[in-house]
């Protein structure tokens, strides 16, 4: 379709001359308003005010100056139908053949600690939505762009062919409706989050692609990532890549499980994970002895798994880690000696991530055939409860110690969850079973000898005494668990004949 009249209004300048002085060089009238028009008039281009178009100065600070019929009227009317040409030249209107519009900055505004509700509001756009609407429903006659990447696509056909093709328009017609689609979106949320709506009539989220991967959990399953706006910097969307292959879809979510484990950390620790499930975590004096502790949790398991550390991965860590198989390591920070360690090996992934717990709450979004589940992130920790002994025997200091590290492990466990720990180490995990018995007894068997004297967590309640008695079995001390059960007697009876402390939280950690 020939271009003879554009309409240019943005927020984002960029490329934006470059681009208008391609337009005016084919002959095309420059339409625009306030800073882009200034921006294009410093360039020595001539341009139209919109005011000039519609013949009515912008008002309301602003607020009105594009929501007019000879604005609309050129972008909407078809051009082979000879009532809208007919309606067009009674009016004295013009068509618009191309727009290029992005919209006001509302999400670097949100995103702003110094911005407040008011600030917000004036910058959601009205009159940038509606063109870009009005453009991309009229596509066939009318090109819209939005994203400066597509000047030079645009550029190319106007130069080559004098006009654009159907399916370029098409193309960027789509894109618009996406972006105005996230731009919405985006509004709703903030709008719904101010208003505490905690579970709206509908649920609109938006999110930007990553990059495409080569295939999902399996070859046969297409698959990409994308983020969500203002993803935090403590997210694997945000981590940096500092060297390996490209991650694919389950390295993805691996990683996401170990940085949610270690978040749970202060003192220096570490995680390795395998399948989303933790299947080592310690935590030391240092950094090397916590990863050595974590590694001897389950050296079988640790192959060809992710790691995850709080503290700055250095050159000492760095040779301890080399001669193990591992996918990827996430660390705040790696050293340039520890990079020159690591990139030796070629196919190994490392990932900066500032390991931190997120300030704010995020909602978990879970797809199911034909539906989402929407549910608020499992943040409760044991600050959050008040914990009782159920038991005649109270847990001493280092079954306390060693019961904290294993409650916060099974929160990140494949339910049914039971998890063995001992000197702040997991020893064995249970994890994904039918039954919470069938969990302990695979945690036991992978802690060996080591079960003995350890203390056990469970995700949720033991609906009978059978788990209790497994864990004496063996060699269990104390056992930390949610209680709640109509049998939790018979389990607190077991576990007073075997001597063995049992601490209710109170808090379940179901994860499936």
């Amino acid at each position: 379709m020939t271009i003879r009249r554009a309409l240019l209004s943005v927020s984002d300048k960029t490329g934006l001359v470059p681009f208008a002085k391609a337009l005016y060089e084919q002959g095309v009238e420059l339409i625009s308003t306030g800073g882009t028009k200034r921006a294009l008039e410093a360039e020595g281009l001539s341009v139209t005010g919109v005011d000039e178009v519609t013949g009515f100065p912008e008002i309301l600070e602003g607020r009105v100056k594009t929501l007019h019929p000879n604005i609309h009227g050129g972008l909407l009317a078809k051009r082979e139908e000879a009532a809208h040409e007919a309606a067009l030249s009674e009016a004295g209107i013009n068509y618009i053949d191309l727009v290029v519009v992005n919209l006001y900055p509302f999400r670097a505004t949100i995103e702003n600690p110094e911005s407040s509700y008011s600030d917000a509001i004036e910058n959601i756009d009205i009159g940038g939505p509606s063109m870009l609407r009005a453009a991309a429903k009229n596509h066939a006659d009318v090109t819209v762009v939005t994203d400066p990447a597509d000047y030079e696509v645009v550029a190319a056909e106007l130069k080559e062919n004098g006009a654009t093709s159907a399916a370029t328009r098409q193309k960027l017609a789509a894109k618009v409706f996406r972006h105005t689609a996230g731009y919405d979106a985006l509004i709703s949320q903030y709008m719904t989050e101010q208003a505490e709506e905690t579970a709206p009539e509908s649920y609109t989220a938006t999110f930007e692609k990553v990059q495409g991967l080569r295939y999902g959990e399996n070859p046969h399953q297409q698959a990409a990532f994308y983020r969500k706006p203002g993803a935090g910097a403590s997210s694997i969307a945000n981590a940096k890549q500092l060297h390996g292959k490209e991650l694919s879809y389950n390295n993805i979510n691996d990683a996401e499980a170990a940085l949610a484990v270690i978040k749970e950390f202060t003192k220096p620790s570490a995680v390795a994970v395998k399948h989303m499930n933790p299947c080592g975590i310690a935590s030391g004096e240092n950094v090397y002895e916590a990863f050595d502790k974590t590694y001897q949790a389950d050296p079988v398991s640790i192959f060809g798994g992710i790691t995850a550390f709080n503290e700055e991965v250095d050159e000492t860590l760095a040779v301890q880690l080399k001669d193990i198989f591992l996918e990827v390591i996430i660390a705040p920070g790696f050293t340039e000696e520890a990079v020159q360690v690591l990139t030796t090996k070629k196919n190994l992934r490392l990932l900066e991530v500032p390991v931190q717990a997120s300030a704010q709450t995020e909602k978990r979004l879970t797809s199911i055939h034909g539906g989402l589940l929407v549910q608020d992130e499992d943040t409760g920790s044991l600050s959050d409860v008040e914990l009782s002994v159920a038991t005649e025997r109270e847990p001493d200091e280092e079954e306390w110690r060693d019961l904290e590290l294993a409650w916060k492990a099974v929160k990140h466990v494949k339910s049914n969850a039971i998890v063995l720990a001992k000197n702040e180490q997991t020893t064995g995990v249970g994890a994904g079973q039918m039954n919470r018995v069938g969990s302990a007894g695979i945690a036991i068997e992978a802690a060996g000898t080591e079960a003995r004297n350890s203390v056990m967590a469970s995700d949720a309640f033991f609906p009978m005494k059978d788990t209790v008695e497994t864990a004496a079995g063996a060699g269990v001390r104390a056992i930390i668990q949610p209680g709640g059960s109509i049998r939790d007697e018979e389990s607190i009876q077991a576990a007073n004949e075997h001597g063995i402390a049992m601490v209710f939280t109170g808090m379940r950690h179901f994860k499936h």
